[in-house]
């Protein structure tokens, strides 16, 4: 077993941030392994690109946070997609007013994650677009980050500012933490910036930056609005194909490699 936590996370918005959450669990389930999928933004996208309707959610990772309810009680246990769900909606915007208030508020997740994750090869977490409450209790909780990026001027700046805040939550929170990679999301080769300021990544960040880059493609932004990923909604797209050459990017670095068939 893997048994790896996986924070996505940048704290700018429109990166795809939670499509690549929402395929990568999708690849990693088709390559036969146990997953679950944490929707830690309000904003529930992550819940609704699964299939689930997070307006009927009876438990969401709210409770779970505000420990008004065992973690086993918010998860379902199998989404349309395969993986398992903690769910998320617009009443996760109060569990952050409340943990401010908490000691420790910080460990929520880790804390309630510790009855369930040998349960689970990977635990994959979609952070909201901000450095927040909420996205410190993901990266307390993780074993490694991913950061999606788009190449453009601005989110180089954003870089800068998150891998310090991961870096001082390595030093006081989280030794254990560590940067998985970073994923060029949205890319177009033809343009002439993002070209330059991904090899820019590469020269810094060499081979922390994933090989694969996943491509701006219709037919993996019209998959959220059917609720699928887009494995499932467009199997043959340059999309879906992307996101299983990121999962056996990354299985690999596990030496998981028996497996590896699975997501071809």
């Amino acid at each position: 077993m893997v048994n790896k936590v996986i924070a996505f996370t940048n704290q700018k918005g429109g990166v795809g941030k939670t499509t690549s959450c929402v395929n990568l669990a999708a690849s990693l389930v088709a390559a036969q392994y146990k997953v679950l999928l944490i929707d830690l933004d309000p904003q529930g996208n992550a819940t609704m690109g699964s299939g689930i309707d997070k307006t009927r959610l009876e438990n969401s990772v709210n409770n779970v946070l505000q420990e008004e309810v065992d973690i086993n009680e918010a998860i379902i246990p199998k989404t349309p997609s395969g993986y398992a769900l903690l769910g998320s909606n617009s009443d996760l915007t109060a569990a952050e007013v409340a943990l401010l208030r908490r000691p420790q508020q910080e460990k929520n997740l880790k804390k309630a994650l510790n009855v369930v994750r040998n349960q689970y090869d990977f635990v994959v977490i979609d952070c909201p677009p901000s450095l927040n409450m909420l996205t410190l209790n993901a990266l307390v909780a993780a074993n490694s980050v991913i950061i999606p990026m788009q190449c453009e001027y601005y989110a180089l700046e954003g870089l800068s500012a998150l891998i310090g805040t991961i870096e001082q939550i390595q030093r006081s929170l989280n030794p254990d933490l560590t940067i998985e990679g970073i994923v060029r999301t949205m890319y177009d080769p033809r343009n002439r910036l993002a070209t330059e300021i991904s090899a820019q990544l590469i020269a810094h960040f060499g081979n922390k930056v994933y090989q694969t880059v996943i491509p701006r493609n219709v037919r993996l932004a019209e998959a959220p609005s059917h609720g699928m990923p887009i494995l499932l909604y467009d199997k043959g797209s340059r999309g879906a194909e992307s996101y299983m050459a990121l999962a056996r990017e990354i299985l690999k670095q596990y030496n998981k490699l028996p497996l590896l068939e699975a997501v071809e």
